[in-house]
């Protein structure tokens, strides 16, 4: 989510594990942040640059951003290529996404870098929410709704990181999750169709709450980084147990039916025996 501290958490997570010698490569794919808090090894930057594609295009910033990564979405290969190289010699990869969600996850370059990484190596998405931004029970359902969306759309295991909990701790949002009773209490006898609505969501995202893991931390002080290191490795562990059969089964089906495409193009090529441009058999004289 913007604003909520991704960028300085993935700072935090690169001085953490330099810290205790554990190796991370990390990627920059937001094209609109003006300064980092850490050296990526790969920035979307050097590559495209936003101001220019806001000005060349008379874009605004949302659809500069869009524009910018479906250019670097193009050459992405180029990208999966350096990080495949450089992946055994690191423990971690690290990738700072924009945060609107509109403009990476529901959009066509957000899935193809999503869907590139998932198929060559181990995914796992943090979804980082400010949890001042969830103290309220209506913008922690808003919040867990859009947490479920981004679950749904890449298909890949999840930790929901509650932030800056140094400013609001995180126990009443986790302790929703766990407790729609609880939520419903909070949310009172609202009878507002948003108080219905938050009701009627809270109860159906209890079976989604089942399937993500939930993290509390505070990227400025460091607090919880090493509970959220063990949930990526238990994410981790997901990924290879269930996800990674489906990427390849998908894989294998895209690959198939792209076969298939092209055997039928060939095949339209062909000269059959009775259309244009097939020979006549000499006709036997008399």
């Amino acid at each position: 989510m913007a604003g909520s501290g991704k960028t300085t958490l993935l700072q935090a997570l690169a001085a953490h594990l330099g810290a205790t010698d554990t190796p991370a490569y990390l990627i920059n794919v937001d094209p609109a942040v003006a300064d980092l808090p850490y050296e990526p090894n790969i920035d979307i930057r050097d590559t495209v640059d936003y101001g220019a594609v806001m000005e060349d295009y008379q874009l605004g910033p949302n659809g500069a951003i869009l524009t910018a990564l479906n250019l670097f979405a193009t050459r992405f290969d180029q990208v999966l290529d350096l990080v495949t190289a450089r992946a055994p010699d690191v423990d971690y990869v690290l990738v700072d996404t924009p945060g609107q969600i509109e403009t990476f996850t529901w959009s066509a370059s957000g899935a193809i870098i999503s869907e590139a990484l998932a198929a060559a190596l181990p995914t796992v998405v943090l979804f980082v929410v400010d949890t001042q931004r969830a103290s309220s029970p209506m913008t922690f359902v808003s919040n867990m709704l859009y947490a479920c969306s981004v679950l749904y759309k890449t298909r890949l295991p999840l930790v929901v990181v509650w932030n800056k909990v140094d400013v609001a701790p995180a126990g009443c949002a986790q302790g929703w999750m766990g407790d729609y009773d609880g939520l419903s209490d909070a949310i009172g006898d609202d009878p507002s169709f948003a108080g219905g609505l938050a009701r009627s969501m809270a109860l159906t995202l209890e079976v989604f709450y089942e399937a993500i893991r939930s993290v509390g931390v505070s990227a400025l002080t460091g607090e919880g980084l090493p509970a959220l290191l063990a949930a990526i490795a238990d994410a981790a562990a997901e990924y290879e147990r269930e996800v990674a059969p489906d990427v390849a089964a998908r894989a294998a089906a895209a690959a198939a039916a792209a076969e298939e495409r092209q055997q039928g193009h060939l095949a339209s090529f062909r000269p059959s025996a009775t259309g244009h441009g097939a020979t006549s058999p000499t006709p036997p004289p008399r």
